[in-house]
């Protein structure tokens, strides 16, 4: 029942076919977020028959990872030794080389196409700003023109009123009622974000932190971000995503959220649960942007102001 609850809010607004019913198995392995098995049918509206079976494996270690209106980390944060992995070259740029600086392809099906539809419509609508093109480029395009287009506060507050246009309040409160700050809560949203969030930020898994003095699958692995990579732009990166991000979903969820992101290979960790730095005390507010970024070089933009 909490995965419709969870799912409904994007899924119902994004598709306009009759009604049928899409049988969801999820097997969490190795895990005692769930137990083995955990059958579960709702209906959606969609006009093909599908059935979705997601297989959650044994998962990894890691170690953790902004929010600027807090003053204070939680009592229940993690330590804070967090960090990014920043580099610099001596024109105070970053340069790619090699895999990083070829651009992954992405097979989107139908429920990728319309999740990045819908959240490129909605920030459209939000920014007044329209895009020429289409899917993912269409998203990075409309998100260029806001960057553009508006001061930091300004992009955090278009995000955030996006993000709620997306995710109707109703529903977001239900799920902070029926999800209170708990391990099991932190746990869900991990693997939650990796299973229904892949076509917004790439291909994810979860890892363990330390929290509290115990071990936690509260950390998403964003391998290859691709909103990173689509834009090339760390000032994007901050403030579209991670910045508006943390305070979204602390805000409508209730759960206090750290983006660290890794400039060098563009991958990122989502720490559940763990309250973020303040913004002169985190790592990414001193990273210079990449050289192939357009906005630095067609707009003399500096991307790494606040």
């Amino acid at each position: 029942m909490l995965f419709v609850v969870l799912l409904s809010p994007l899924i119902l607004s994004i598709i306009n076919n009759p009604v049928i019913t899409i049988e969801l198995s999820f097997i969490i392995k190795s895990s005692i977020i769930f137990p083995s098995s955990l059958p579960l049918s709702i209906y959606l509206l969609s006009n093909m028959d599908a059935k979705l079976s997601v297989v959650v494996q044994h998962y990894c270690h890691l170690s953790p990872l902004c929010h600027p209106r807090r003053k204070h980390r939680s009592d229940h944060s993690p330590s804070p030794y967090v960090v990014a992995v920043l580099s610099r070259s001596p024109d105070k740029s970053v340069e790619l080389s090699g895999t990083m600086a070829s651009r992954t392809v992405y097979k989107d099906n139908w429920f990728d196409r319309a999740a990045i539809n819908h959240l490129s419509q909605r920030l459209q609508e939000t920014t007044g700003l329209r895009s020429s093109k289409s899917g993912y480029d269409g998203l990075v395009e409309a998100a260029g023109v806001a960057y553009r287009k508006f001061n930091s506060s300004q992009q955090q507050d278009h995000i955030i009123q996006t993000l709620e246009k997306a995710f109707p309040r109703p529903i977001l409160s239900a799920i902070r009622a029926l999800l209170p700050q708990s391990k099991f809560a932190r746990e869900f949203f991990a693997v939650f974000t990796t299973i229904f969030f892949a076509w917004l930020v790439g291909p994810c898994e979860v890892r363990e932190s330390e929290f509290d003095g115990t071990k936690e699958k509260n950390v998403v692995h964003i391998r290859k971000c691709r909103f990173l990579e689509g834009t090339n732009c760390v000032g994007m990166c901050t403030n579209l995503c991670k910045m508006s991000s943390q305070e979204f979903i602390k805000d409508s969820l209730g759960m206090p959220l750290n983006m660290v992101p890794n400039f060098d290979d563009m991958s990122c960790d989502m720490i559940f649960g763990q309250e973020p730095p303040l913004v002169i005390n985190d790592p990414a507010f001193v990273q210079p942007c990449y050289k192939i970024c357009k906005e630095n070089k067609k707009n003399h933009k500096n991307c790494t102001s606040q």
